[in-house]
């Protein structure tokens, strides 16, 4: 079994521009895990588990991405998703053009028909920047949530289906293949 998600890459000019970013807020790196730059990028469908033999068919399937034009990505600020009641992963937000709605609407129904189901929340683009084990106080919360973030515009023109591995430290991603929008 292998496990795998499609995900939206983020240029590497704007990785390097949310770290700075993010820096500027706060500036501690030993006592946060913070997001290593190559894993930042914006899910679009976690697939979970399925067999290797039939990867092929799958990146097959995929091949639908390559029909949609470059997406227009605008940052805009940060945020927390919390597990009763403690902040847990911190993100930056992101207005993405309305054809990736289509794009997430495509990737359920395609990989319905191997047994994964559909994502019934609403999807939410982000990028997580810092998973946390415990609560980090208020005034870290308020650094992000009050941070006058300046929008920073950018194109994506590439999809990637991703292996991810589990291991004690973390996982690690490994690109399969690499879908170029127009």
């Amino acid at each position: 079994m292998i496990r795998l998600f499609v995900a939206l890459e983020i240029p590497e000019f704007v990785k390097d521009k949310l770290i700075d970013v993010r820096r500027k807020i706060i500036d501690d790196e030993i006592n946060f895990r913070w997001e290593p730059k190559n894993k930042i990028h914006v899910t679009l469908k976690f697939i979970g588990d399925v067999h290797e033999e039939i990867l092929p068919e799958i990146e097959n399937d995929l091949l639908f991405l390559k029909t949609f034009n470059k997406i227009k990505c605008e940052i805009n600020n940060f945020g927390f998703f919390f597990r009763d009641g403690f902040p847990r992963i911190l993100w930056s937000s992101l207005a993405l053009d309305h054809s990736v709605n289509e794009i997430v609407l495509k990737l359920n129904e395609e990989f319905f028909k191997y047994g994964i189901e559909k994502e019934r929340r609403k999807f939410k683009p982000h990028l997580t920047l810092l998973r946390l084990k415990k609560n980090p106080g208020t005034d870290f919360i308020n650094s992000f949530k009050n941070y006058d973030c300046e929008p920073l515009k950018f194109e994506s023109d590439k999809i990637v289906l991703y292996r991810s591995e589990l291991h004690k430290n973390g996982s690690k991603y490994f690109e399969i293949k690499t879908y170029h929008l127009n």
